[in-house]
């Protein structure tokens, strides 16, 4: 195991991951975190994508894992606070947008594909990806979050 990032070290962050977690299990029965394990750490050295972003009105990207980083060729310090928008191309925002309205209605959907770029413009295509609602313990809506861990370079 390798230490946990400086910007997921405060209480803040924390709570956030552990929301992503905790949403996760409470809307599709699955875990993403074995028992007894730190979640913080669980979900950033997960061998799977997981991120998330907030719920502004042009919603910010506040987790990536090690696995997301790399998957979208960035630095952390980048993807942190980015427009989660950003991680599909402009012609695709639309599509992306349908799917956090199937989402926001349904709480999860486990059947999304999509084409998806990194930050050196990179494209690939993600499938059977899981895409849920991050809701705290009183029903306030956090943001949304994706795990995914399959997709095809695309040319």
């Amino acid at each position: 195991m390798t230490a946990l990032p400086q910007p997921y070290r405060h209480a803040d962050a924390e709570a956030q991951i552990v929301r992503i977690a905790d949403s996760y299990q409470r809307l599709t029965g699955r875990t993403l975190v074995p028992p007894g394990a730190d979640p913080v750490l669980a979900l950033w050295e997960a061998p799977l994508v997981i991120l998330a972003h907030g719920i502004e009105a042009d919603p910010l990207f506040f987790f990536g894992n090690r696995a997301a980083i790399e998957r979208f060729e960035t630095s952390l310090d980048y993807f942190l606070g980015s427009p989660s928008r950003f991680s599909a191309e402009e012609p695709l925002r639309k599509e992306r947008r349908a799917l956090f309205d199937r989402v926001e209605r349904d709480g999860f959907i486990d059947d999304y594909a999509g084409v998806r770029i990194s930050a050196k413009g990179r494209r690939f295509r993600i499938t059977q990806a899981t895409v849920w609602t991050l809701i705290d313990g009183h029903g306030a809506v956090h943001g949304q979050a994706a795990a995914f861990d399959r997709w095809t370079e695309l040319g």
